[in-house]
């Protein structure tokens, strides 16, 4: 027997012995694998083909889970704008340049796609894996409900800077990589946050590089707390406030500044 007849035999008995069985009067229900077997044994069916049915029943099922899952992220993805960059580092080490810029937070990313994941059926969860003289390596597991994954591994050295201790340098390192790796994942872009701004403010209405400089030595004069100015002032760094707004914070500072 050709090949391809003995898999158009494999076929019809699968059709044959795994087809829908009644459960109760007018309500019908595909078999379960165990089910497949007993009916298979009742008709006598040999080994070799039970076991090609099988497997041509778990290639089929894959199948359809892989396709579930590409029309679940398709899905996703067209509800999943741009990753805002809501986080500012803004300091100045000592002896250094001012350091400055904005980045994603895993919190800020999650927030944004677990409610759009989870109504398509989608799931993420991490693994990960390190040892001595071994990268930190982190793997984001993207699933769908109907079983299919996929893994995205990224790995990268402890994260050292900035007077890190040895665990705060391996949390660093993994909080990285679980940012990136659920962005690969996903295939997500990183935009700036324009959310606090209302319509008919750009960008470009923000302070200017000066300006900033002008407020940062201010607060460095007046001893003032970095962050709960950028609170009172309702931004998430200096440099992101607003150049309507430039005047009254330099009053406030500057009237610190004249007390004794």
């Amino acid at each position: 027997m050709s090949a391809l007849a003995s898999q158009a035999l494999v076929e019809h008995d699968a059709a044959q012995i795994a087809g829908p069985v009644a459960v109760v009067p007018g309500e019908r229900r595909e078999m379960t694998p165990m089910e497949m077997v007993g009916r298979a044994l009742e008709m006598g069916v040999s080994a070799e083909i039970l076991k090609q049915m099988m497997d041509l029943r778990d290639r089929e099922e894959a199948r359809n889970a892989k396709m579930a899952f590409t029309k679940a992220v398709s899905a996703a993805k067209a509800e999943l704008g741009p990753i805002m960059r809501t986080r500012a580092v803004d300091y100045t080490p000592s002896g250094k340049e001012r350091v400055y810029y904005r980045h994603e937070d895993l919190a800020g990313i999650e927030k944004q796609v677990t409610p759009v994941l989870t109504r398509y059926g989608l799931s993420y969860r991490y693994e990960s894996d390190n040892g001595p003289d071994r990268p930190i390596t982190i793997t984001c597991i993207l699933e769908h409900v109907d079983g299919h994954f996929t893994r995205t591994p990224l790995s990268g050295p402890a994260d050292n800077g900035a007077g890190k201790n040895s665990l705060q340098a391996i949390a660093s390192t993994t909080t990285y990589l679980q940012r990136y790796t659920l962005k690969i994942a996903l295939g997500l872009s990183v935009s700036h946050d324009d959310d606090g701004l209302k319509a008919d403010e750009k960008l470009e209405d923000r302070i200017t590089t000066e300006q900033r400089d002008t407020i940062l030595k201010l607060i460095d004069e007046t001893d003032t707390d970095v962050v709960k100015f950028c609170q009172w002032a309702k931004v998430d760094a200096v440099a992101d406030m607003l150049a309507v707004h430039y005047d009254k914070a330099i009053a406030v500072l500057q009237q610190r500044k004249a007390k004794p």
